[in-house]
């Protein structure tokens, strides 16, 4: 049996316009809770705002947050996963890319977003399904 992307990723996504200041960014995920935001550009997916971008492309280098578009301190080209994608493939994108959050897009459309937390807290969910179907395999005919 596969684990797909689909059954864990999360189905909101907080997104901006590339556009939108860094201040009105950092305010929408503060009001949303959240500690990232997906830009669009053309109403498409075009990177991917986080935490980390702020303190390393704004408080560290003393930039405005105000003057300064989240289309400049995006990360981009954004590193996405098929919604029909393995959970274990999805899993070892993020580890390989370094990235707690990915995108689940599929032509051009986003899905959802599965997050480090996200296969965290599915982890023993995951774990006991495997189990399962590794026992119903490996014991013939229910024996």
């Amino acid at each position: 049996m596969s684990y797909l992307v689909k059954h864990y990723m999360r189905k909101e996504v907080p997104t901006i316009e590339h556009r939108a200041s860094v201040a009105q960014a950092a305010k929408t995920m503060s009001e949303l809770g959240t500690g990232f935001l997906i830009v669009l550009k053309d109403a498409r997916p075009a990177g991917i705002v986080t935490e980390r971008d702020f303190v390393n492309k704004i408080i560290a280098r003393e930039a405005s947050p105000a003057t300064m578009a989240v289309g400049e301190i995006m990360s981009s080209p954004i590193i996405s996963v098929d919604p029909d994608e393995d959970l274990l493939k999805a899993s070892e994108l993020m580890q390989k890319n370094n990235i707690r959050r990915l995108p689940v897009i599929k032509n051009g459309i986003i899905y959802g977003v599965l997050t480090a937390r996200d296969i965290a807290l599915h982890c023993a969910d995951y774990v006991n399904r495997s189990v399962r179907d590794i026992m119903r395999w490996a014991t013939p005919f229910g024996l």
